[in-house]
């Protein structure tokens, strides 16, 4: 695909690591969790009872300018991160408008609002209290919310998209950014997702689902038993390389490659095929070879099948050069953030690229054979390349795969 070059001037992260980007990076880079100890009141037989939680006083700290009464958390997660995004970039009131898109994906959207008036709805039904719903819930609730507070909150006056596509959401919100820049239908774009998912009744759905693990994430290695749910949002602002140019911005990195794919197969099952087809898509796309990627930061869920499935892909698209690859997965420190994954994760990935660190895997015991080889862990290794690469696959068959490109190329 020709077109503009896309370049990243600003990012913004909030999570259960802390406020801001480098908070993010420097727990991934030293491999220092934000998951701890959860426990619900609503679910007296829980069973798993550790999660990656955005801490309510870290909220109550930065959410300047939330308004609580018609925005859920995903919302105020949402508006932290682009403050700090348009921040970086140097945004002015001058440089939004009808030019300026929003694409941010949200998996369950306002899980906290609709979880609560769930229960204030069967509380009423079963005449065990009178409690008043929330008038305001649908607002709240909505997945695309988010988007469209970061649009009325800087007057961005473009296309307003939310892709829920689960897992994938953040990573394909980035990617539709991209693509939309880079045909000249916009010239900037906030892009990324947020998640505000660890509610009693969302952290039980899965909890049942039998996928989160009992003790740590521990990705690929031999001894994993499941993933553990995390939060948050990441915000990007992307722009054309002219754009930035022309208001004095300095490119952080750039986009240079996205690929996705559908496996077209089982819904939770995943499929190496689909998940190499976007990383040979991303490539393709980035006019690279293989062998000129130096870090991919893994979907690594720690489930059995994820780990294994994308190695897998990760081989077929690789090759020989699979071997010396930097690859690693940040979820035992992030948790898994489902819509904003894909975009907390760009964010470590783009500071991956730009120290030449990469983070490493946490709780990694012992080599699988099934995997047969070792991520980074212990530490963060050194690295000296011009491409990065992440990876998001999601329930549905839903893959994704961005390139970030030094901005010392440019």
């Amino acid at each position: 695909m020709t077109g503009a070059r896309v370049v990243i001037t600003g990012a913004g992260a909030f999570s259960p690591c802390g406020a801001g980007a480098d908070a993010l990076w420097a727990a991934a880079r030293d491999g220092v969790s934000a998951i701890g100890e959860i426990k619900f009141d609503a679910i007296p037989n829980q069973l798993v009872t550790q999660a990656a939680a955005v801490a309510p006083a870290l909220y109550e700290a930065h959410k300047n300018g939330a308004r609580a009464r018609l925005q859920d958390r995903v919302t105020g997660f949402a508006l932290i991160a682009a403050e700090e995004a348009a921040r970086q970039a140097g945004l002015g009131p001058d440089d939004y408008g009808e030019g300026f898109g929003v694409i941010v994906g949200s998996g369950f959207g306002g899980a906290e609002t609709l979880d609560t008036n769930y229960v204030k709805f069967a509380e009423n039904a079963l005449g065990t209290g009178t409690p008043r719903m929330d008038p305001m819930s649908i607002p709240k609730i909505m997945s695309n919310a988010a988007a469209s507070w970061i649009s009325m909150t800087y007057g961005a006056r473009g296309p307003v998209y939310c892709n829920s596509t689960a897992c994938s959401s953040a990573s394909q919100s980035i990617g539709l950014a991209y693509q939309l820049i880079k045909a000249g239908v916009i010239d900037r774009c906030f892009t990324g997702g947020t998640e505000a998912c660890v509610v009693p009744g969302v952290f039980r759905a899965w909890e049942i689902l039998r996928v989160l693990s009992p003790d740590a994430c521990r990705p690929f290695s031999a001894d994993r038993n499941g993933m553990l749910l995390g939060e948050g949002a990441g915000i990007l602002v992307l722009e054309t390389l002219e754009a930035a140019r022309a208001r004095g911005a300095e490119p952080i990195a750039e986009i240079v490659g996205y690929g996705t794919t559908s496996d077209a197969g089982d819904l939770l099952r995943p499929d190496p095929g689909g998940a190499a087809a976007s990383m040979a898509r991303a490539l393709a796309d980035a006019g690279l070879q293989p062998s000129e990627i130096g870090y991919v930061n893994a979907h690594g869920t720690a489930t059995v099948a994820n780990d294994l499935s994308e190695t897998q892909a990760m081989r077929q698209v690789f090759g020989e050069a699979f071997d010396a690859l930097a690859v690693s997965s940040t979820k035992p420190v992030h948790g898994h953030a489902l819509g904003a994954a894909g975009a907390l994760e760009t964010i470590i990935t783009l500071r991956a690229l730009t120290d030449g660190l990469a983070p490493p895997s946490g709780n990694f015991n012992s080599l699988d054979p099934a995997i047969g080889f070792e991520p980074v862990h212990g530490e963060a290794r050194p690295i000296d390349t011009a491409y990065c690469l992440t990876n998001s696959f999601a329930f549905g068959g839903i893959n994704a795969s961005l390139i970030l490109g030094s901005a010392a190329r440019l």
